[in-house]
């Protein structure tokens, strides 16, 4: 018990950690969004968005290792072996390092093809597409072989690590954002080039750290048989879900390219964008929160691992929420204050992503739980089959005429399905109890969103757009989801838990 309390402890210090890292960031981020907008123009921002996903395709090949080495490194940590530790260290970087070369030759000559032949990109900007491409591939290289140092980071909870090195990257990305706007050469190829830049200092500063501070983080060649055959076996078959992410959302982009054009590509984008900055809140969460569930399974405390999964889905639905609700509902108005010109389909696209990620956030810890068990075979073929189903759905309906946005509709009712597979199959592997995940978790979170959303929805739909209406409605959706959350989303041993804890802090700074 004592033990699972300081496992609780070290969460919330590095949920803590990682949010100072994400609110910074963010906010470095949305400006420096709308500075590159601006410089670059709809069109070359939505280029540098699609050439960018198609160098992001051959990620297919290393999203299944890169969960691979993160799954390993933490499972053996908690079993706490330590010279087994730096034989799969050693092991996973000779792995990056083959994969990158292989990456490299694959884009060099399928992917520069595919960007000449098939992209629907304007004759004038192919030369600066290509640059773009290039630097994207050395950037990509550069993040894969970060893999294993960043792994090592999480596995051993220092989130303080990325908290400090994120201050060096977002001083590079506002450096960016001047240096577009005086750009002695092609704008959108000298973005591409300073964003590589930025990316490989950032992995050496991490290299640096880990060789300091984590004794396994020393490099020697190692050929190990069983190990690389254990390695690639978990690798093969979760190749299957991480295919299928990669095709759901960069297939997705390319797809919206070669039917639309580069100036939809823009808005979705910018919807990414505004998404990845709200989503980092549940992504800092779950980094924080992902060693223990790992660990615990490792050491058979499965007691304490349900109670994590459970209080994680909610846990990262509501933090979501929490940012997510004032957007939708204020989308129009937060788009035009932000960016000086706001691309068509923008305002939807937003609306929409955000919907999909509040679906795909209370399934984190179900994946990372089955990632656990190392017997994913099942898992990936039924789940990773259901979201390969994304592309082609989403192909068809784009050739009939539909609308753009419809891809990410798809990828919504896709992910309905894939969480219903989830909880099907995570029964028989870890003996989870479904009706209770939908009554504590689904329905729960449903629930909380409905009731949260009626009064700002009138107060908004009854109010004209202005400065001081959207800090009012602002305000009014944050009272009613803490309030619903309070009321309805907490049990009573987690109200009861709310309420000592304010207590402690009221009696701590009152005295």
């Amino acid at each position: 018990m004592n033990n699972n309390t300081e496992n609780n402890k070290r969460i919330a210090k590095n949920t803590l950690l990682l949010y100072c890292r994400m609110l910074f960031l963010m906010a470095v981020s949305l400006y420096t969004s709308r500075v590159v907008l601006n410089a670059l123009g709809v069109e070359d921002f939505g280029i540098y968005n699609v050439v960018g996903g198609v160098v992001a395709m051959f990620s297919v090949l290393s999203g299944s290792l890169s969960a691979a080495i993160s799954r390993f490194i933490t499972y053996e940590l908690g079993k706490g072996n330590l010279k087994n530790l730096n034989k799969i260290f050693s092991s996973t970087v000779s792995i990056q390092f083959g994969l990158a070369g292989f990456v490299i030759l694959l884009a060099e000559t399928i992917g520069l093809w595919f960007l000449n032949v098939k992209m629907n990109i304007p004759e004038m900007r192919m030369e600066a597409a290509n640059w773009v491409f290039q630097f994207s591939i050395f950037t990509f290289a550069i993040n894969l072989i970060s893999i294993p140092y960043n792994a090592c980071i999480i596995a051993h909870e220092k989130m303080s690590a990325f908290a400090y090195i994120s201050i060096l990257e977002a001083i590079g990305k506002l450096t960016i954002a001047y240096l577009i706007i005086i750009s002695p050469i092609d704008k959108l190829t000298f973005y591409s080039i300073l964003m590589c830049l930025v990316s490989l200092i950032v992995r050496f500063t991490y290299g640096s750290y880990c060789k300091r501070h984590f004794s396994e983080c020393s490099y020697h060649f190692v050929w190990d048989k069983q190990l690389l055959k254990h390695i690639f076996s978990f690798a093969g078959w979760n190749f299957i879900g991480a295919t299928s992410a990669v095709l759901r959302d960069q297939g997705g982009n390319i797809i919206i390219n070669l039917f639309c054009g580069p100036a939809i590509n823009a808005a979705r984008g910018i919807a990414f964008q505004v998404n990845n900055a709200i989503n980092q809140f549940v992504v800092n969460f779950m980094t924080a929160l992902n060693p223990q569930i790992t660990k615990s399974y490792a050491i058979g405390n499965k007691e304490y691992m349900m109670t994590l999964i459970f209080q994680g889905a909610r846990l990262s639905f509501y933090m979501l929420l929490i940012l997510s609700l004032p957007i939708l509902l204020n989308t129009h108005y937060i788009l035009e204050l932000w960016l000086k010109t706001v691309p068509e389909h923008t305002s939807i696209f937003v609306q929409l992503v955000l919907i999909f990620t509040l679906s795909e956030s209370i399934s984190q810890p179900l994946i990372t739980a089955m990632q656990a068990t190392g017997r994913i075979r099942n898992y990936q073929i039924i789940v990773g089959g259901l979201q390969l189903m994304n592309l082609p759905i989403s192909y068809m309906l784009l050739r009939w005429g539909e609308a753009p946005e419809t891809v990410i509709i798809v990828a919504i009712c896709i992910s309905q399905c894939c969480l219903m597979a989830r909880l099907i199959l995570l029964r028989k592997m870890i003996g989870l109890s479904i009706k209770k995940y939908i009554k504590e978790v689904y329905i729960n979170t449903i629930l909380v969103t409905v009731l949260s959303a009626i009064i700002p929805f009138i107060l908004i739909t009854n109010l004209k757009e202005s400065h001081f209406n959207f800090f009012l409605s602002c305000v009014v959706t944050f009272i009613c989801i803490i309030i619903i959350i309070y009321h309805v989303g907490c049990n009573k041993n987690e109200r009861k838990l709310i309420k000592n804890k304010i207590k402690f802090i009221l009696k701590k700074y009152t005295r």
